[in-house]
């Protein structure tokens, strides 16, 4: 028979850390924990496989389930010497989600339940605290009722903020036994009143009803979005545990904490962590009140004292479970734990979110720490990641006015005007709009809003809150804990230091590594990139196969891109050169021309200044390869369509508005995607290539004779459908090519090539291979024209069709490899076979996606070309791409 239950404690311990697929992350590190002597409170974990078969039966549980739950209830209330409903001696318990994949506070957790009018005075009786069992009492009510009863949680809530704007107090920890026993009362009235049914007092109810709205909260709203945002299957489901509860609220000698084995936000190596006396684990999270500090390297000026000081024997001993759990794992660790009476219980171990920073460092560190070899430190860093790192910081010499200080809880720049709901950052973002998230406090309801937003922003919580967490885990800037802000949701405005008062649609700064919050927008510096990062980056060139080249334009652009470790150029578009200010009239003028005489007259002005731009892309690429792009976009494209503009350009180019216009009109194309642009353009007006290709050339050869330099141009022929195309511009571009050797009495080795971005050149690769000598896949046109789709009007409608999953993703973001790819692997197959020593690279946007960069690997590209910023994205994903097996 299948076992849908295990069990841990005492010691022993039914799964192991390496059964998070059936046992979810939470579950299999319990039972680790359990295993290896770790203080963890016993009790059970069901399987995933009990929530995949939950959704595929309408919400019915498998045949023996109720059996496996209740002989193993029974073994923890053996254990624990207490009995679950019990008047006398009560056990209570938590049923907590724990899927595979870390979903910090995706999906729903009840405490303390088992409580009801009879048991808590059994908890009385234990404990010898009437208020400690009736709050323990009132936050099972309040949970239960929202978790699975479906409550709207503000109504309890008010009833709270009125009982202690009723006895003149601020904090829930000076109300008494007779408040919360009050509280109780009313709580369960409201929801007879809203909900029309009774507050479940049987404790198998309250247990059976926890365990359905654990499984049912895998598909809530939060942690579907979650999910998506971090590409977590739905069909994994989530475990379900059932623990014996300790209570760190019981008194002060109790205390409940979250920690992590070294900072989340740096990487340095030292415990760092939060804890509040007499609490229960929400308390810290939610940001409800102020944490304190677990230990002295923590602590600052004003800090309450830290763990170290209050309960030192707990601390020693909790940092003893640090080394034992760090080593164990051989990863960072992130840890929740209570002490119930001076004895201290850990309730959970998981790999802990980090950012980008702190990876890198953790990983390297360990290596040095001999915990890991270098192949497993590359592995640590997820290529994704270093996106964080890429982006500029704040200028340090930048004037700035600071209207506030939190906590740094996440580090990075982020600017955007303030915003205070979560639905609205999505709205905003999805219109192009930079906005920050302000909060009181963050909760998984806000999930989408920080996705959307540039950063992070909360008046309460502190460095291990929900906002810090998932901030760090999204890579996001995030100012936490701010108590100099006063925030209205109701006139959608904070009020900062000094009275400033930042409204809705106002622009405001974060600095997530300060923890400062800024009036207006900063200037940034862009990022520098050494110590650990160069160090990592070695180990990564190591082990990679693929060659990472960078799409660049400018020599600056090449700069920038070899200094992250770019090893060639594999896209120089050269019509991003037509556009600048000093030479578009002359572009212009060459499109306006009535004849071949008029068109060389002004491409003759546009040679020198190509040729200038090529010398300094040659100069700073070094001898490393680069692909040059000959023109693909239609000419309309440079001529202006506003009457003013064109009006202006009349008087500039002297010739009458009518022939302009007429120009415009004749130019004009109705879908041009598919018009007269790319090497159709090269064979009706073969003198604008001619001038490209002499440009190059001439680059080349300058360099070669007069500073020394080996270049091997790559001259690229854009939209090639057929054969016949190739090798009639191929013809002239050699033409060309000879001609300025013999002038420069220079030989030099130049290849020509084309762009594979039509189905039809991917299904004729072979022939097209008979006169190309590299190609390159255009993936971004490859796509739109697999597809049908226009990249520019598809964002009306291609979100949708990836929130409804009818595409798994965004093609123009990762690229579809049972269509597109199907494509691209078929003309490398092709290609190599009519040319085996043929040059193979992709040069669209997904050459910086890391899943499609995996792809580009197993289909044996020679390399892949992305924007600058993202060339160390592709380097550490090709070093993934070898080390994970693919």
């Amino acid at each position: 028979m299948a076992k849908f239950v295990y069990f841990f404690g005492n010691g022993e311990a039914d799964g192991r850390a390496d059964m998070k697929n059936l046992l979810g992350g939470k579950g299999a590190n319990l039972a680790e924990m359990t295993s290896i002597g770790l203080p963890v409170p016993p009790g059970f974990t069901i399987t995933t496989e009990v929530c995949t078969e939950f959704y595929k039966n309408n919400s019915a549980y498998p045949a023996g389930l109720n059996d496996e739950v209740a002989a193993n209830l029974k073994r923890v209330e053996q254990l624990m010497g207490r009995t679950f409903g019990d008047a006398v001696n009560p056990l209570l318990v938590s049923v907590r989600s724990g899927a595979r994949a870390s979903m910090p506070g995706m999906m729903d957790t009840v405490l303390n339940l088992g409580l009801n009018d009879t048991t808590v005075q059994g908890i009385i009786a234990q404990s010898g605290d009437e208020r400690f069992a009736y709050d323990a009492y009132r936050r099972f009510v309040q949970m239960y009722s929202d978790v699975v009863m479906g409550m709207d949680k503000e109504a309890l809530e008010h009833l709270l903020e009125q009982k202690k704007e009723e006895k003149g107090v601020h904090l829930d920890t000076d109300l008494t036994a007779a408040d919360w026993k009050d509280l109780v009362a009313k709580f369960k009235a409201r929801i007879r009143e809203v909900l029309g049914q009774e507050f479940p007092e049987d404790p198998q109810e309250q247990l059976w009803g926890a365990i359905g709205a654990v499984f049912g909260s895998w598909m809530n709203q939060r942690a579907i979005t979650y999910r998506k945002l971090n590409n977590i299957p739905a069909d994994w489901g989530t475990a379900v545990n059932v623990q014996s509860m300790v209570f760190g609220n019981m008194g002060d000698d109790c205390a409940t904490g979250v920690a992590f084995t070294r900072d989340p936000s740096t990487g340095d190596n030292y415990f760092y962590g939060e804890y509040l006396v007499n609490a229960q684990g929400e308390d810290v999270v939610a940001g409800i009140r102020t944490p304190q500090p677990i230990n002295l390297h923590q602590k600052k000026e004003g800090d309450l004292p830290a763990m170290e000081e209050v309960l030192p024997e707990c601390y020693q001993q909790l940092a003893g479970i640090r080394q034992i759990l760090e080593k164990h794992y051989k990863d960072m660790q992130d840890i929740e734990f209570t002490i119930e009476k001076g004895k201290l219980y850990m309730l959970q171990t998981r790999n802990g979110k980090r950012t980008a920073c702190a990876a890198i460092k953790i990983a390297v560190d360990m290596v040095k720490e001999g915990l890991i070899d270098e192949k497993a430190a590359i592995l640590r860093v997820q290529p994704s990641q270093l996106d964080q790192l890429l982006h500029p910081s704040l200028d340090p010499k930048a004037p700035k006015k600071i209207i506030a200080k939190g906590l740094p809880a996440s580090p990075g720049a982020a600017a955007g005007t303030a915003v205070f709901t979560a639905d609205e950052a999505e709205l905003l973002a999805r219109n192009g709009q930079k906005v920050i998230l302000v909060r009181i406090e963050t909760s998984p309801e806000d999930i989408h809003g920080m996705h959307a937003a540039q950063g992070i922003l909360t008046a309460r919580g502190g460095m291990t809150s929900h906002a810090a967490v998932v901030a760090r885990g999204m890579g996001k800037c995030c100012v936490a804990g701010c108590g100099d802000l006063k925030v209205d949701y109701a006139s959608q405005s904070f009020t900062a230091r000094h009275g400033v008062v930042i409204k809705k649609g106002d622009l405001i700064t974060l600095d997530g590594s300060t923890g400062e919050v800024i009036m207006g927008e900063v200037a940034t510096v862009p990022p520098q990139l050494t110590g650990d990062f160069a160090t990592l980056m070695e180990w990564v060139d190591k082990y990679r196969k693929l060659k990472v080249r960078t799409n660049a334009d400018t020599p600056n652009d090449s700069k920038v891109a070899r200094e992250f470790g770019a090893e060639g150029i594999g896209l120089c578009r050269t019509e991003h050169m037509f556009f600048e200010a000093d030479r578009i009239m002359a572009v212009r003028e060459m499109i306006l021309a009535e004849d071949l005489e008029g068109r060389e007259k002004a491409l003759a002005k546009i040679l020198p200044m190509q040729k200038g731009d090529f010398i300094g892309i040659f100069r700073e690429m070094k001898g490393l390869p680069v692909t040059i792009r000959l023109l693909d976009p239609p000419l309309h494209e440079f001529l202006p369509t506003e009457d003013k503009d064109i009006e202006a350009l009349t008087k500039t180019l002297n010739v009458t508005t009518q022939q302009l216009k007429h120009k415009v009109e004749f130019l004009h194309e109705f879908n041009p995607m598919l018009g007269h642009r790319g090497c159709r353009l090269g064979l009706t007006y073969p003198e604008i290539y001619d001038m490209q290709v002499q440009a190059i050339m001439e680059a080349a050869c300058e360099l070669v004779k007069n500073e020394g330099f080996s270049i091997v141009p790559e001259i690229m022929i854009p939209l090639i459908a057929t054969v016949s195309e190739l090798k009639e511009l191929k013809a002239n571009a050699v033409a060309v090519c000879e001609e300025v050797m013999a002038s420069y009495g220079v030989k030099l080795e130049y290849l020509i090539g084309t762009m594979i971005e039509l189905p039809r050149a991917a299904l004729t690769a072979d022939e097209i291979a008979t006169e190309a000598e590299f190609f390159s896949f255009g993936t971004n046109d490859l796509t739109q024209t697999t597809f049908g789709l226009s990249r520019d009007d598809a964002g009306k409608f291609l979100p949708f069709y990836v929130e409804t999953n009818l595409l798994p993703e965004d093609p123009f973001v990762t690229l579809d490899q049972n269509g597109v790819g199907k494509l691209v692997k078929m003309a490398c197959e092709l290609g190599r076979s009519t040319r085996p020593e043929i040059k193979l690279g992709i040069c669209g946007e997904h050459g910086g996606d890391p899943a499609s960069v995996i792809f580009c690997h197993k289909v044996g590209l020679d390399y892949v070309s992305c924007s600058p910023f993202r060339v160390p994205i592709a380097r550490l994903a090709a070093a993934h791409a070898v080390l994970a097996g693919n």
